[in-house]
């Protein structure tokens, strides 16, 4: 049966120290960048560490950039294309009337 002890598994005392036992943090920095559509991100990072140009917005995914005026532009993303979006790309209309030709012909028998 189960005491009134909500903590079970650890005493008082028993937890890490805080910065005594971790050392000293490292100096940080918060850097802002904006999104194309206008979120503000603030990551935070090491003040000897080198700062990206771009970061990725958590908020919608799209590049974001130092200057607030001047967002880098959202990715273009393309439609999805079927296979015969694919196949005509890469064939043209007469090919295509040759491949059906030979194909008839053959399942008529006359090849």
């Amino acid at each position: 049966m189960a005491s009134g002890n909500a903590i079970r598994g650890s005493r008082v005392g028993a937890g890490p120290m805080g910065e005594a036992e971790r050392g000293e943090s490292a100096p940080r920095l918060r850097i802002s960048f904006w999104c194309a559509n206008g979120h503000e991100t603030k990551p935070s990072f090491a003040s000897d560490a080198q700062i990206p140009d771009t970061w990725d917005c958590p908020r919608c995914g799209f590049p974001a950039g130092q200057d607030e005026e001047n967002p880098p532009a959202p990715p273009r993303t393309e439609p999805y294309k079927t296979h015969l979006a694919y196949v005509r790309e890469r064939r043209s209309d007469a090919d295509g009337e040759a491949i059906l030709a030979e194909a008839l012909a053959k399942l008529r028998g006359e090849i």
